[in-house]
């Protein structure tokens, strides 16, 4: 059995984006260049040929894994989803930390497209594993290395 993997309709766009990039464009690309470098004589010593094999090696590689990653994914499109207030993947939570008044916004989305600096957390992270299931209004403990730390859910977006 097949082990579906959540993903966002954003994140799954951005892969078919970056595969349809690497095998339209820089695939030839790279086979260009290992083909003009293969004109220049004795491979062993030839350090542009050795580079562009390893740019293939890796495109590749990052072609397969996306493939891979795309056939597992279970995407959801949270706008389709009747909003309740309550935390589900793909919503953007709205929370505040209790001891410092702090407000944070995080969006739960997949692994592959968790980014800190995006304000996007894994739904196997600590933090969305808190979150999911729980509605506006209500207060989370969340483990952290520092000790655990509570949040009041104050925003759920379907955005």
């Amino acid at each position: 059995m097949v082990t579906r993997v959540p993903m966002t309709v954003g994140g799954a766009q951005k892969l078919r984006d970056e595969l349809d990039q690497l095998k339209r464009i820089d695939r030839p690309r790279i086979s260009k260049a290992i083909a003009e470098a293969r004109e220049h004589g004795d491979l062993r010593e030839n350090g542009e040929y050795h580079a562009a094999r390893e740019q293939q090696s890796f495109a590749e590689g990052r072609i397969k894994d996306i493939e891979a990653k795309l056939s597992v994914a279970q995407i959801i499109d949270v706008k389709t989803i009747p909003a309740t207030g309550k935390v589900i993947f793909g919503t953007t939570v709205a929370i505040v930390n209790l001891e410092t008044d702090e407000t944070s916004r995080y969006q739960i989305v997949g692994e592959d497209e968790a980014s800190v600096r995006e304000h996007r957390i894994s739904v196997t992270s600590p933090m969305a594993r808190s979150l999911v299931g729980k509605d506006i209004g209500e207060v989370v403990s969340v483990r952290t290395p520092a000790g655990p730390v509570d949040y009041e859910i104050v925003d759920v977006l379907h955005i």
